[in-house]
């Protein structure tokens, strides 16, 4: 059974760029909110650069790289383009994920078992050049399993289906869906995987999250950028570090 230990946050400040997007010019500054996200504690700050660029930028990549004093979570897709972007900064760590051009946001985990020999190959450059790598997948055994086989240290099990079920009152689908993140993150941390989750996390549905031994990171964007907008940023991961480390330590 893996020790209880010390859970890190990473503050994903994507959606601090779409707002800046949505008008253009240069505010607000992502960079200036993974500054704010140092100064409040967050352990780590992650950036999604998608293809077709709708938040994050190249430029604010090249800031991150520039100014961080804590690892950068790099979140792309398993394409040419983007592993390029990744070899050329070598950031601390890499995180896999699926990508459509069509969705809002990212949806669901990757399907490394069916792509399981393109996916061994795509990473291994990745390792080579010192980037730690996590593959963002569902609570499932069989991806699980395949992450382990091509070689990814990281994985980070997605959470949505279990924060939208909070959200809609579901208790039944919510308990399950706790009851399958629970077993899968022991199952991967028994790989020696090491485990991280998010994705829709909230003040409210983040604890029993927390509370998961195996769990080393949780990654929260969405939501503290909205919360920003009441508290202020820092007051915002303050609080979210507060509502993790109780519920880590009731554990």
């Amino acid at each position: 059974m893996t020790e209880q230990r010390e859970l890190r946050l990473g503050v994903n400040i994507d959606h601090v760029a779409t707002v800046r997007n949505a008008r253009g010019g240069g505010l607000p500054d992502p960079l200036r909110a993974a500054r704010l996200a140092q100064d409040a504690g967050a352990d780590g700050i992650t950036a999604h650069l998608r293809e077709d660029r709708r938040h994050i930028t190249d430029a604010d990549i090249e800031g991150l790289m520039r100014e961080l004093t804590v690892p950068l979570n790099f979140e792309m897709a398993a394409t040419t383009e983007m592993q390029e972007i990744a070899l050329r900064h070598k950031p601390h760590a890499v995180c896999i994920v699926p990508e459509k051009r069509e969705e809002r946001t990212t949806e669901g985990g990757l399907e490394v078992a069916r792509e399981e020999n393109r996916l061994a190959h795509f990473i291994a450059p990745l390792r080579e050049a010192g980037c730690r790598v996590s593959i963002f997948i569902a609570a499932d055994r069989r991806q699980i399993d395949a992450a382990h086989r091509i070689g990814a240290e990281v994985i980070e099990l997605h959470t949505g289906a279990y924060c939208d079920a909070c959200a809609a009152g579901d208790t039944t689908t919510r308990d399950a869906e706790l009851l399958s993140l629970k077993a899968m993150a022991a199952y991967a941390d028994s790989l020696g995987l090491e485990v991280h989750a998010g994705h829709g996390l909230t003040y409210q549905t983040v604890p029993p999250i927390a509370a998961l031994p195996e769990v080393k990171e949780l990654n929260i964007g969405h939501f503290l950028i909205g919360e920003a907008i009441f508290l202020g940023l820092e007051p915002a991961i303050l609080e979210m570090r507060k509502v993790m480390d109780v519920a880590r330590s009731a554990h």
